[in-house]
């Protein structure tokens, strides 16, 4: 059964939290505890609707203050397929929880009043699921019961979101739906009320998407650990284990080791007692070399030398998440799997406006949840494809060295 894993986000109050508790509820993937707990808080709210929001809002600060202030995770399956779903919160200064809650995801729900239209956030979550490169966005304009179920409301925002997403090059498998997440219209069962809608209901659009294919198929093998066993079932039994970041590998492939260039053959690949003839991406595994090589952690193995991966200078997309603001010439620790290297932000190309993509604000320095293209110089090359090249290896932290705080994500362009 295949694993779909969806990110959701909208302003505050748009009703992501009960989108997400009618989902489960109408797919019947509600637990007994979480359909008595659904039960008893509607009861002491006096709300005449059940409030399906608790399923998310699991916080005790969260429903005191009733708003979702955190990234919360929802494992559920139907009888098709797994999904894991991360409820980002709405607020503007929460935005580097979104890039947290959609860095690993594959869709993403941006949800919208049908009272309000586009609000800034609505181009901010629209920004970073287009910067994230996910294949999928689905807008879901909700609460459309409180608008008298209007086509033309609905055909208003529509036109809006279709402006919005045409200013920029990457072009995702885009849905635009009404909804209701209070009343369930279109989220599981068609709604009666909406006759004029032929589309698909948000259930339909998720299980008829298919997960995967995020990376590229180049191999990348991000060496973790160096295994040296000497016993009577394993003489001189040396291998390298790690990560099949992107690409396959299988026994007989001729390999390059990053940063040396040396080549080597593939004789052996080991996952737990196993010894298959080939890996693929997301797997971890050990693979035996027929040479002895000088090898480390924080080395990657690939197909080929490409001259772009030994590169010591990064233009990249950053998102900046640390209350220390950055200023340029600040050094930084970058890291991506397990390399790492100390880097230096060289330059500021611009604040990036979600607004108008297109469009560059001068800044000497970077806030909270502040969106820029940057020049960073590394001290030793880290192997990062771009972004747009390959996902699974295109993207880093940076980290601040005095306080081991996560400083920012980055995003590489070259």
């Amino acid at each position: 059964m295949d694993l779909l894993r969806i990110n959701t986000a909208g302003s505050v109050d748009d009703g992501k939290s009960t989108l997400i508790g009618r989902f489960l509820n109408d797919s019947n993937a509600l637990t007994i505890e979480q359909e008595a707990l659904i039960a008893r808080k509607t009861k002491e709210k006096g709300l005449e609707d059940l409030d399906f929001s608790v399923i998310t809002d699991g916080l005790i600060a969260e429903r005191e203050q009733g708003i979702t202030i955190d990234v919360a995770h929802i494992y559920f399956s139907s009888s098709e397929r797994k999904f894991i779903i991360a409820d980002s919160p709405g607020h503007v200064e929460y935005t580097r929880n979104m890039v947290t809650g959609a860095s690993n995801s594959e869709v993403s729900i941006i949800l919208i009043d049908a009272r309000k239209g586009l609000l800034e956030q609505t181009y901010r979550h629209y920004f970073i699921s287009n910067l994230l490169r996910l294949k999928t966005v689905v807008f879901c304009i909700n609460k459309m019961d409180i608008v008298d179920y209007s086509e033309d409301v609905f055909l208003a925002i529509a036109t809006d979101i279709n402006k919005m997403t045409a200013q920029y090059s990457y072009k995702p498998d885009v849905y635009i739906l009404p909804i209701s997440s209070l009343k369930g219209d279109n989220v599981v069962i068609p709604s009666a009320a909406m006759s004029w809608y032929k589309g698909k209901t948000l259930s339909q659009i998720l299980h008829t998407i298919k997960p995967g294919g995020q990376g590229s198929k180049n191999l990348r093998f991000d060496v973790q650990q160096v295994i040296h066993v000497q016993n009577k079932e394993f003489i001189d039994y040396r291998a390298y284990a790690g990560k099949v970041i992107s690409g396959t590998v299988s026994v007989g492939d001729s390999i390059t080791i990053l940063p040396s260039g040396i080549v080597s053959e593939v004789v052996g690949i080991r996952k737990f007692t196993n010894t298959p003839a080939s890996a693929s991406a997301g797997e971890s595994i050990q693979i035996q070399l027929k040479d002895d090589i000088d090898i480390s952690r924080g080395m990657m193995l690939v197909n080929k030398k490409e001259e772009t991966l030994l590169s010591k200078n990064i233009t990249a997309t950053l998102v900046w998440m640390d209350e220390k603001p950055a200023v340029l010439s600040g050094k930084y620790i970058l890291q991506s799997g397990t390399r790492t290297s100390q880097c230096r932000l060289e330059a500021i190309k611009g604040l990036i406006l979600p607004e108008k993509p297109d469009e560059f604000q001068d800044a000497e320095f970077l806030a909270l949840n502040d969106i820029a293209k940057v020049r960073l110089k590394v001290a030793t090359p880290l192997f990062l494809d771009a972004f747009d090249y390959n996902r699974l290896n295109g993207a880093f932290i940076l980290i601040d060295a005095l306080t081991n705080t996560t400083a920012a994500v980055g995003f590489t362009e070259e």
